[in-house]
């Protein structure tokens, strides 16, 4: 089984809980951090922007990731949502196994 983290931010800390909330709920996610106070610097429309958000780290196996970013962007707030996938190479068994039995997977039947 391969894991992947996800990463996104998000603008208000109602946006992050619905957002976590569904993808737990729908175990495309096995849990959802919400990091509050993120200070984000960026260019957009050729202007830099300072803004306080939300970071949220989705932890879930990588055959669910199309699933979540599909999910992610239908609920998002942002035109162009951040959307990064890390691949967890190595893990404590324990909480690998915990994840992996926490998100459903895809019937390949």
């Amino acid at each position: 089984m391969d894991f992947a983290f996800i990463i996104t931010t998000v603008s208000t800390e109602k946006e992050g809980r619905m957002i976590a909330n569904e993808l737990v709920q729908n175990k495309l996610a096995a849990c959802v951090n919400i990091v509050p106070k993120v200070h984000s610097v960026y260019e957009w429309e050729n202007q830099i922007q300072n803004d306080e958000e939300l970071l949220l780290l989705i932890k879930t196996t990588k055959e669910r990731e199309k699933d979540i970013y599909h999910t992610v962007e239908s609920l998002h707030s942002y035109d162009t949502p951040e959307l990064i996938t890390i691949p967890i190479n190595h893990g404590s068994q324990p909480y690998l196994q915990w994840l992996e039995n926490s998100v459903q997977k895809i019937d390949k039947a």
